[in-house]
C-alpha cells in the first residue's frame, strides 16, 4: 500500500557509499512490506541505483517496478522501455507509465501492444503538480490505463474533484506523488506537537498521519515517498497498518494541518 520514489534521491551517479545508502534504504523498505519502487528515465541515474541495489540486496523477485516512458522521439519510445528494464535487471516491467503524458497517444499504443505479448502487467500516464488535469480526465475516460499518478495530500486536494472518481469508477489504481511535497510539508510540521487522537489511527508521526490521510482518498491509492533514510522507509510503510481515518477525520486532518 505504501510504495517507494527515486527522484533525486536515487540520483547518486556512480558513487559507492551513496549507493549503498540507497540499498540500504531500499533493504529496510522491503524488510517493512514495501513493494512498489518508482523511477523514470528522466530521474538521471536512478534506475540504476535501484537495479544495481536489488541485486545486491537479493530483491529483484520481490520488487513491483514501476517505470515511465519519457520522451518526445515516438520510435524512441520502445528501445528506451527495454534500456529501463535492464537497469532495472528485473525480466519484465511490472508497470510502465507515460511521464506527464508526454507523447501519450503514441506511447499509449506500444505499451497496450507489449502489455497484449506479456512484456509488460500494467500501463499507466502520470502527471504532477495539478498540471494538465482537464487532458489528464480526457485520457482517463478514452484509454484503458491500469494505473494513474497524481499529486495528492492533505493541502493539494483538487484530484478529489475528479480524478480519483473517475479512478475509482473504472477500477484505475493511483500512485500519489509528492505526498510530503518533497519534504516542505513534514518539514512545515516539525516541532508541532502530533495530535492525541492520531494515536487511534496508529500513527505516531506527522508524515504518517499525512499517507493515512492518502491512503484513506476516495479511490485505491499507493503514496510514493522518497527518501534517504531506512529509518524512514521504514516508518512510512508502517502508515498502512492500523485504522484509516473516516471522512470526518480526513477534514480534521487537513484542516489541522492547512492551519498549522
Amino acid at each position: 500500500a505504501i510504495g517507494l520514489g527515486s527522484w533525486i534521491t536515487f540520483n547518486v551517479g556512480n558513487d559507492p557509499v551513496m549507493r549503498a545508502s540507497s540499498a540500504g534504504v531500499m533493504d529496510a523498505f522491503f524488510d517493512a512490506g514495501g513493494r512498489m519502487i518508482d523511477s523514470s528515465p528522466m530521474y538521471g541515474s536512478s534506475q540504476d541505483v535501484i537495479g544495481a541495489g536489488l541485486g545486491k540486496i537479493g530483491r529483484t523477485g520481490d520488487v513491483f517496478s514501476a517505470d515511465k516512458v519519457w520522451t518526445g522521439d515516438i520510435e524512441e519510445g520502445p528501445a528506451q522501455i527495454e534500456q529501463s528494464r535492464r537497469y532495472w535487471r528485473v525480466p519484465r516491467s511490472d508497470l510502465v507509465q507515460v511521464h506527464n503524458l508526454v507523447g501519450w497517444e503514441a506511447h499509449l499504443d506500444t505499451l497496450a501492444a507489449m502489455k497484449e505479448a506479456g512484456q509488460v502487467r500494467y500501463v499507466g500516464i502520470t502527471t504532477s503538480h495539478g498540471r494538465r488535469h482537464d487532458l489528464f480526465e480526457q485520457v482517463m475516460l478514452s484509454r484503458p490505463l491500469d494505473f494513474i499518478q497524481v499529486t495528492y495530500n492533505p493541502v493539494d486536494r483538487e484530484v478529489e474533484d475528479r480524478i480519483l472518481p473517475i479512478a475509482r469508477e473504472r477500477g484505475i489504481a493511483v500512485i500519489v506523488n509528492r505526498p510530503f511535497r518533497r519534504g516542505g510539508l513534514t518539514r512545515r510540521l516539525e516541532g508541532q506537537p502530533v495530535p492525541g487522537w492520531a494515536a487511534e489511527l496508529g500513527a505516531g508521526t506527522w508524515a504518517q498521519i499525512v499517507l493515512k490521510y492518502i491512503l484513506s482518498g476516495p479511490a485505491e491509492t499507493i503514496p510514493i515517498p522518497a527518501t534517504t533514510r531506512p529509518e524512514h522507509a521504514r516508518e512510512n510503510v508502517t502508515a498502512a497498518s492500523g485504522h484509516l481515518p473516516d471522512a470526518a477525520t480526513r477534514d480534521r486532518i487537513s484542516a489541522l494541518i492547512r492551519n498549522l
